[in-house]
């Protein structure tokens, strides 16, 4: 399976996000799984890889140029794919994941999961994403995302495009358990 990570590249954070990043890399290559993550060597991103890394698990980072240049990528991944741009580096993340894992982040963080929450709405992306809210990091974006469903600027189907799990051990399995989304699902991409 090749799990798409998106990750904090801050370090300066409390250490049980740094720790959780680093367990789910263990975790993920202990499980056979590919890590694609956006490639950098600091913060939660560098925690994933070097537990993936520890585990002997297969890592590749998708990074833009401009951070190479500032020294911003890892230098022990299994392949380090420099890409043009911060969309280019979106796209190839997603493409060809057979899952999406979102361990907590900034801005940078929010817009991948955004973006692939979006893409799943409209029917262009069909796997599992799995928000992993270590330390409680994603209540208050769920109980947004609820408040967005009661609104009615989504239907209530949407509310099963992503799940929540509290616990690294959880991803996986909620992974699996996770059916694949409807084909037509633009059928229902309007809200009605």
């Amino acid at each position: 399976m090749r799990i798409c990570v998106y990750a904090a590249s801050s370090g300066k954070v409390d250490p049980i996000y740094l720790d959780a990043a680093r367990e789910l890399g263990r975790t993920l290559a202990r499980a056979g799984c590919t890590t694609v993550y956006g490639g950098g060597g600091q913060g939660l991103m560098g925690a994933l890889a070097d537990g993936a890394l520890a585990e002997g698990g297969e890592v590749i980072g998708i990074i833009p140029t401009f951070m190479v240049d500032l020294e911003w990528g890892h230098r022990g991944v299994t392949t380090l794919e420099l890409v043009e741009d911060m969309r280019e580096r979106k796209h190839r993340l997603l493409t060809g994941s057979d899952a999406v894992i979102a361990l907590p982040g900034g801005c940078g963080t929010l817009e991948e999961l955004f973006e692939a929450i979006t893409l799943k709405r409209l029917g262009l992306y069909f796997n599992p994403i799995v928000l992993l809210s270590v330390n409680g990091f994603y209540d208050g974006l769920q109980a947004f995302m609820q408040k967005v469903i009661d609104e009615r600027f989504m239907n209530p189907e949407h509310a099963a495009m992503w799940s929540l799990v509290e616990r690294v051990e959880d991803a996986l399995p909620r992974i699996r358990a996770t059916p694949r989304w409807s084909e037509n699902a633009r059928d229902y991409a309007v809200v009605r």
